[in-house]
């Protein structure tokens, strides 16, 4: 989706048109995630810009494309450009903790009890 969106409506307020834009932005990425992956792919992968213009967009994730688009209108711009495109893509790999072996222990002197005292039972020692 390339799309240029007004950020002003008439007969609607400005918070409800940049909240239509976001619900827009979220119903296109549902929309393409339930779409069937290329063969030997894992997932959808999304590549995403959002600026003043498609000249100035600046690349951002998906999950800071609601924040980007509200830094645009904090601008006071008028329309603001978002593009996301779905690209197949490759689960990365988890990161495994490091091989090395685990630091040794420290240990501390045994000290032994004291021997109990003969007078006493044993059950109350």
């Amino acid at each position: 989706m390339k799309k240029n969106f007004a950020l002003h409506a008439p007969g609607k307020a400005d918070a409800r048109v940049v909240e239509g834009i976001k619900y827009d932005v979220r119903k296109y990425v549902q929309r393409e995630r339930r779409k069937t992956l290329p063969e030997g792919f894992e997932q959808w992968d999304f590549s995403c810009k959002v600026g003043v213009d498609a000249a100035s967009a600046v690349s951002t994730e998906l999950s800071a494309v609601a924040a980007a688009i509200d830094a645009v209108v904090a601008t006071a711009a008028d329309f603001v450009y978002v593009e996301v495109l779905a690209v197949a893509a490759h689960r990365a790999p988890r990161h495994a903790p490091p091989a090395t072996s685990p630091a040794p222990l420290t240990t501390t002197p045994v000290v032994a009890a004291p021997a109990p005292a003969a007078d006493l039972p044993t059950h109350l020692l």
